[in-house]
Parts: C-alpha cells; structure tokens; sequence
C-alpha cells in the first residue's frame, strides 16, 4: 500500500518544506524589521508577511485531510496534481501578500478552488467506498464499464 501512495507523500513533503519556507521568511522579516518575539506587531510589511504564514499554517491541516483522502478514495494522480496546483496557489498567495494586502487574492482564490475540488474528490470517493462495501454497489465501476 505504501508504494501506491509515493504521490501524496511527495506532495506532503514539498508542502512540509514550503511551510518551513515560510517560516523563514518570518524570522528574515523579524530581523530585518526588528521586530523581536513574541511580538507580532511592527512595521506593515513585517505584519503582511506574519499574516501570510499564519494564514498559511491555519489552512495546512484541511489541505493534507483533503489531500490524502481524495488519493486514497479517488483518484492519487488527480489528487496530487490539485496538490501541486494548490502548493502553488499558496506561493502566489504568500508572495502576494508580503507586496500588498489586495496581492493575495489571487492565490487565495485559486487555493479556495483546489481545497473544494479535493473536498468534493473526497466525499464522492469515500460515499463510493461506503457505498461498495456496505450495500455492494460500487458507482465508479458501473461508470467505468459504461465509458469503456
């Protein structure tokens, strides 16, 4: 099983090394606007940058629930390609931000979408799965056989 999820786990690793990414950024910022922890406040540009890797952190757990259970429910291809989509929405969105506050909407919306793709490949492949073991009816064979 491990090796039928090498995707996802890749997918998870560069998402691990691009929060720690921005992480650093944050202390570079720190240094640069000196802004000594814990505090949080300081000059705008330090704060927009804070905000961002926040924000970024406060998406990261859903991100890696939607990421894995689309893989493993529905499709590791598709659901590792909406993650990369997704790693690079959070770039725009975290290099937006440091610019200026409007600058992060564009990766903010592009990020939205991809978590609502994954959300969606996760509830239809897991109600699949229910759906087959329980009451033996398995709707992405049936369609599978209709297209093939």
């Amino acid at each position: 099983m491990v090796k039928n999820c090498v995707l996802l786990a890749a997918v998870s690793l560069l998402s691990a090394i691009q929060q720690a990414y921005f992480a650093l950024k944050v202390e570079n910022a720190r240094k640069k606007y000196k802004v000594i922890p814990p505090s949080v406040t300081g000059s705008p540009d330090f704060e927009r940058i804070f905000h961002a890797q926040q924000n970024s952190v406060e998406f990261y757990p859903p991100f890696l629930v939607v990421l894995w259970s689309s893989g493993l429910f529905f499709n590791e291809e598709i659901a590792s390609v909406i993650g990369l989509v997704y790693l690079f929405s959070r770039c725009m969105y975290f290099n937006g931000y440091a610019e200026s506050t409007k600058r992060r909407l564009p990766g903010f919306r592009i990020g939205i979408a991809m978590l609502l793709i994954l959300t969606s490949l996760s509830i239809g492949g897991i109600a699949n799965s229910v759906s087959d073991k329980y009451f033996d009816f398995n709707l992405a064979k049936k369609m599978r056989k209709m297209f093939l």
